[in-house]
């Protein structure tokens, strides 16, 4: 049995357990991790993320008979007991906010279709999951995704990529309380095997960038925890609106690299810091995009370095063990490759796309780190897999 029969084996009998019948259908969106173009979602630039080979899997089915109202029923299986980890709520009357956050992602998502005009009908889900929560490759993206796609296809909504991952999105941001961009979301509902997503966050085309053979992506998780909700990830968003505003543009997309450079000294000097690293990576997209699909690496080892000295030092989202342990894996791949910080910091993981033969310098400069961190860390490499998706259960 391999990994995904697993999961959906974890789904199925928690379905059962919960509700006392099989489910009838399944669901799968996968977490991502973004290769560059950090930050820059909501700052309506290009971002290049693909999705790994974990997911969220959905088991569902109708409700049940005896029952006289509109209800959605949900169990979460990666949320502690039987009792925490269950939800109902009813279809008729306005979904109000729980003290749970899992529940508030589900609630969120079926409001948000709403919103968007789709009624949902009365089901039941259980829910199990995969990708590490807390470690920057969206989990709660995956979730939300899945969990509209299974809200989709079982109310007979047909909805394409794009509206799911506006529907997930929408969900985090006025239900769950997360100020995040699209790019998570368009990843776990929009991705191809084997390619990165190539997205423009502002119109939301999107093209798949293959990722050469010789290639391999290394999640390396740094053992550090963050929740976006709770750390400074909406100070960084309502930053970079400020800059926006002070030049009169829609968001930093719009903004001209010369122009922001002659305007630092009338710029909050914090405020400047966080421009420029959204203004520089969105310049690194285009290069890593071309490295990816030629299988460049010194390319890769030279601009990813770039990017993670960015997010350090201008965007103040990364630590200082993780600042060391990226340097350390740098130093060990030379030019067979690149490594940065992924996902939205404050801790996490970092990515490494390097040579496939690579995974030892990776492997040896982690075995350093950890002789003197506090948390180790752990690397692991994923493949590049498909977005969301209905399962066909033979």
């Amino acid at each position: 049995m391999d990994r995904r029969e697993r999961l959906i084996a974890r789904a199925r009998q928690g379905y059962r357990l919960a509700f006392g019948v099989e489910p009838s259908r399944f669901y799968a969106a996968p977490g991502r991790v973004n290769l560059i173009g950090e930050h820059v979602d909501y700052n309506d630039g290009f971002v290049l993320p693909c999705a790994i080979d974990r997911e969220t899997i959905v088991a569902a089915g109708p409700p049940s008979a005896q029952s006289k109202q509109k209800l959605f029923e949900a169990v979460a299986l990666d949320m502690g007991d039987m009792a925490s980890a269950r939800d109902s709520f009813d279809l008729v009357a306005p979904i109000v906010r729980s003290d749970n956050n899992w529940q508030n992602h589900v609630r969120g998502v079926v409001q948000a279709l709403g919103r968007y005009g789709h009624r949902v009908r009365p089901m039941r889900i259980a829910i199990a999951g995969d990708v590490p929560i807390g470690a920057g490759l969206s989990s709660s993206a995956a979730f939300g995704v899945a969990v509209a796609l299974a809200c989709s296809d079982y109310s007979g909504l047909d909805l394409a990529p794009e509206m799911l991952a506006k529907v997930a999105q929408l969900a985090e941001n006025d239900f769950v309380g997360c100020a995040c961009g699209i790019m998570d979301q368009m990843a776990a509902a929009a991705s191809v095997a084997d390619h990165a997503l190539l997205l423009d966050c502002r119109s939301l085309d999107f093209m798949p960038v293959p990722i050469h053979h010789s290639l391999a992506i290394t999640v390396i998780d740094t053992g550090l925890r963050r929740s976006l909700t709770e750390s400074a990830f909406n100070q960084r968003r309502a930053e970079c609106e400020a800059v926006a505003q002070h030049f009169g543009v829609k968001a930093l997309r719009d903004l001209d690299h010369g122009k922001l450079l002659l305007a630092e000294p009338d710029l909050d000097h914090t405020l400047f810091r966080r421009a420029r690293h959204v203004v520089t990576e969105m310049e690194r997209v285009e290069p890593i995009g071309i490295a990816l699909a030629k299988g460049k690496t010194a390319v890769l080892a030279e601009v990813m370095r770039e990017a993670h000295v960015s997010l350090s030092e201008d965007f103040d989202v990364s630590l200082p063990p993780i600042d060391r342990l990226a340097q350390m894996v740098a130093e060990s791949l030379g030019d067979a490759g690149g490594v940065r910080l992924t996902g939205a910091g404050f801790g996490g993981c970092l990515v490494a796309v390097a040579a496939q033969e690579a995974g030892a310098a990776i492997d040896d400069a982690i075995g350093r780190y950890n002789d003197e961190a506090d948390l180790p860390a752990r690397a692991e490499m994923f493949r590049p897999i498909s977005g969301a998706a209905p399962i066909l259960i033979e």
